[in-house]
């Protein structure tokens, strides 16, 4: 368990932790010479069952706030500290608020000094701390009354030692599972023959010697020489404790206080957070947009400014969903505390919990999805963050991004997907949406489709984009091209380009259309291999131009059926359009002539020679063989590639 001190300016709380466990935690020559804490302080305190207290002792003067924020990151208790003499001061004040703000829910209060008042003085003192605490989480928090300077005769003190080593045996572990390993740095300083060591807490995961990490935001790599823990060596640290990292690869002065040692996929620094945010209720004016403050999260402290939307403030004594512009880079995860304070940094404000750290620039289009994925946000668990941000993305939910802010391991991702009923549709992207929007847009989308070729059936197929805004006008069209081919419609309709038919959809299955053919087909049998190109073909048919190839080309995009084409004709080229059977049989004789070739390679002259056409069109006609992925060119030369029966149907 990880206890930090909180109050105000000599208030006994160092002398506290001395008594409790042996340690003067004013480690810097002017804390001796002025008798107050400056910085963190660290100590530890063994446990009877084997455990370890590690205490964050704060500093009290409102001048080392700052130093105090760093302290209280990622405890598990507090002690609040108040002087029976001087009873509540302002810092203890300013201390409560903060360990509220971070929703510290458990801790104690400590009546220090008890040795130099009246018993009366005491009780007195003990109502003020009770009063204080009554409208805060800690409102059920015991208070001790002890003189740190009788040390073990204090009865106030064993009593403060019992509920501590209770406290602690009652914690428990951390979460560990399915979170990456994330440490937050309180200090740095080098060694003699180590180099460059860091204290600081185990947030989540765990760590060994020899692992290799990520230092954020500055984004070094480095690796674990060693760990120390209560002052000895150990194999590996985990979420919840305090430790010593010996890092391999930094130096000193690369390294500051609030960075973070982190696996390396966590390593992704942000300057925009979106925030739920508590302004006090001690406040006397609403936090506006773009008012300047001092944030702290984590370790970390730097100036931001608060964004809203225009007319929006957050009164005295309320929260509201807010975004947290920051001025420099730092590392931050969905479910981090803060804190922020004036930007002149002498007075607390209010905090809240970030529960987005990649947060976009708003937008005036999206204000309306905005306020609902926010509310997504806001909920207390990945699993219910998920399920908001699901319905409230048409275009899906980023998976690396929401794992990244949320600190989850695939595995925990795959579980929670599975649970909300979600698909990935595209898996270069890796875009989530839920299942039952696959099923709902596959089944309009052939529905749409059947529609659109009983009402145009002259066209070759409905264009993609007029079907995306007719069935899902808020989904991009990059996800809603992958979501059909997840879909049902996916297996039951072609999609060529930018447009979508029916598998057997032929958009020249009309009189006109059959009237036109027939008068082609002749001209075409007439002709065997030496096809004519369009303008010829339309005058031997006694057809204009403009129909001939209009109807050319939309009988060359006809459907397909059990794997097969189903079109009568195969575009050779812009100008030239055989009849499928001609073309399957053109295949067939290249098919032999590379039987009959050591190797199987053959030249567009000896396939000339076999088939009987004109150089021109035999190389239009191989080209095309090129393209279907039937031949394939070498140099010269030619190979076959595929088996054309696949691809142009059997030769009749």
């Amino acid at each position: 368990m990880i206890v930090a001190t909180a109050g105000h300016i000599d208030h006994g709380k160092t002398t506290l932790v001395r008594a409790l466990t042996g340690v003067d935690t004013d480690r810097l020559p002017e804390e001796k010479a002025r008798g107050i804490s400056i910085d963190l302080g660290f100590a530890y305190r063994a446990t009877a069952d084997g455990g370890v207290i590690g205490f964050v002792d704060v500093p009290g003067h409102e001048r080392f706030v700052r130093n105090m924020l760093a302290g209280v990151c990622g405890i598990d208790f507090v002690m609040l500290i108040v002087a029976a003499d001087d009873g509540v001061m302002p810092q203890t004040v300013e201390h409560l608020h903060i360990v509220s703000l971070l929703d510290v829910r458990r801790g104690v209060a400590v009546i220090t000094k008890t040795d130099r008042v009246s018993p009366e003085r005491v009780a007195e003192v003990t109502a003020q701390v009770r009063e204080l605490l009554a409208p805060t989480q800690l409102s059920g928090a015991e208070v001790i009354p002890v003189s740190a300077v009788n040390g073990a005769s204090d009865a106030g003190l064993a009593k403060l030692r019992v509920l501590l080593e209770r406290e602690a045996k009652e914690k428990g572990a951390r979460e560990q599972a399915g979170r990456h390993f994330r440490y937050a740095i309180d200090r740095v300083f080098a060694v003699a023959g180590s180099g460059t060591v860091v204290t600081g807490t185990v947030m989540t995961g765990a760590v060994a010697g020899g692992d290799r990490m990520s230092l954020t935001p500055g984004g070094i790599e480095v690796r674990i020489r060693g760990i120390q823990k209560d002052g000895k060596s150990a194999l590996r640290a985990v979420a919840g404790e305090r430790c010593a990292l010996n890092l391999a690869g930094v130096e000193v002065g690369q390294i500051q206080r609030g960075d973070w040692v982190v696996a390396p996929v966590l390593h992704a620094p942000t300057q925009r957070l979106d925030v739920r945010l508590q302004l006090l209720d001690i406040e006397d004016r609403p936090l506006r947009h773009w008012t300047p403050v001092y944030l702290h999260v984590g370790t970390a402290a730097v100036t931001a400014r608060l964004s809203m939307r225009r007319g929006e403030a957050i009164t005295p004594g309320r929260s509201a969903l807010a975004q947290l512009v920051l001025d420099a880079p730092i590392a931050a995860l969905a479910g981090d505390r803060f804190i922020v304070r004036d930007v002149s940094a002498t007075r607390t404000l209010g905090g809240g919990v970030v529960i987005n750290p990649f947060a976009e620039v708003p937008s005036r289009r999206g204000i309306r999805l905005r306020a609902v994925q926010l509310e997504a946000y806001a909920e207390p668990d990945p699993s219910a963050v998920l399920s908001g941000l699901l319905d409230a993305s048409p275009s899906g939910v980023n998976v690396p991004r929401f794992g990244l802010a949320f600190n989850l391991m695939p595995e925990r991702i795959s579980t929670l997907l599975h649970d909300n009923r979600a698909v990935i549709v595209d898996r270069e992207a890796q875009l989530a949406v839920p299942k039952a929007t696959v099923v709902d847009v596959g089944a309009k989308a052939v529905e749409a489709v059947k529609r659109f070729h009983d009402e145009s059936p002259q066209a070759t197929g409905m264009e993609m984009a007029d079907l995306r805004k007719q069935i899902a006008p808020a989904m991009a069209a990059n996800v809603f091209i992958a979501v059909l081919r997840e879909s049902d419609a996916g297996k039951k309709l072609e999609i060529t380009g930018s447009t979508l038919r029916l598998p057997r959809h032929n958009a020249t299955d009309n009189p006109a259309d059959e009237k036109t053919w027939k008068a082609l087909q002749p001209v075409f049998d007439a002709a065997g291999f030496n096809v004519p190109g369009v303008r010829a073909l339309a005058a031997a048919a006694k057809l204009s131009e403009a129909t001939t190839r209009d109807f050319l080309h939309r009988k060359a995009k006809a459907g397909t059926e059990a794997g097969l084409p189903t079109a009568q004709l195969v575009r050779v080229n812009p100008e030239r359009f055989f009849p499928r059977a001609t073309l399957a049989k053109l295949a067939a004789d290249a098919q032999t002539v590379a039987q009959a070739e050591p190797g199987g390679q053959f030249t567009a002259a000896q396939f000339r020679d076999r088939v009987g056409v004109g150089r021109d069109l035999c190389i239009e006609v191989l080209e095309c063989f090129d393209r279907l992925g039937i031949t394939l060119r070498l140099g010269n030369a030619r190979k076959m590639r595929k088996d054309y029966v696949t691809i142009l149907g059997p030769a009749d």
